[in-house]
């Protein structure tokens, strides 16, 4: 694996990272189930008859997509700025993901250019690279379209928009992120992708889906990272 990843960054100059995974667990201080029987309430309170299905949805990104889905777009930005609330106030007790930080910092040190592309909002990702003194590494920081879910990856949209920031070929990038739609997006975008596989059972499906490199621990990257680097140096 350690190989595979050094091929593969050996030809990148930039690293464009999921944020909620690779970066955080934006939601290990105020859960995500919670967060999404929030967004549940405000859509009762709209006055909307909620399927059960969606009212035991525990992922508050598919409360919003499948809000944005129904076609009401007041009730999309009602639940979208609830979301956006949420979302700051859960970065101020996330989790970081262990080595995500020295994946940042090994990258830009390597002398690749480092972004952040989110299904979750830009505002909550800046809040957090600010307070944990990283907004200096990443940049451009891209986050979900307001009030447009349908525009979150597996969309190649975001990927796209950062890709075209960075200044970047589609060739010298790579996407890092732990879920099936990050997979699906970097295919979609025509850009290398390294699944992040924070559980044992997204392993194979990661591979199935397509990624280049399938990686257990941001560690692995951090460490092909610096060995990139010191093949920079001799």
């Amino acid at each position: 694996m350690n190989r595979d990843l050094g091929r593969l960054l050996g030809e990148v100059g930039a690293v464009l990272l999921d944020f909620d995974g690779p970066v955080c667990s934006i939601f290990a201080g105020y859960p995500a189930p919670q967060v999404a029987a929030e967004l549940v309430d405000v859509l009762r309170r709209r006055g909307v008859d909620v399927p059960p299905d969606l009212a035991s949805e525990p992922d508050p990104l598919e409360v919003l997509r499948r809000t944005g889905a129904a076609g009401d777009h007041g009730i999309t930005l009602a639940v979208e700025d609830a979301l956006c609330a949420a979302e700051r106030r859960a970065v101020e007790t996330a989790e970081p993901t262990p080595y995500g930080r020295e994946v940042i910092v090994a990258a830009r040190q390597a002398g690749m250019q480092v972004a952040a592309v989110s299904n979750n909002s830009a505002g909550a990702v800046a809040a957090y690279l600010a307070a944990h003194r990283l907004a200096g590494y990443v940049s451009p920081v891209v986050g979900r379209a307001y009030a447009d879910p349908g525009r979150m990856k597996p969309n190649p949209e975001p990927i796209l928009q950062a890709v075209h920031a960075l200044g970047e070929p589609l060739g010298r990038c790579v996407l890092v992120g732990d879920s099936q739609s990050d997979i699906e997006g970097a295919r979609a975008a025509g850009i290398a992708v390294v699944g992040y596989a924070n559980r044992p059972s997204k392993v194979e499906a990661f591979r199935v889906a397509g990624a280049d490199v399938v990686i257990t621990s941001m560690d692995a990257l951090a460490s092909a990272l610096l060995d990139a680097e010191l093949d920079g140096m001799r």
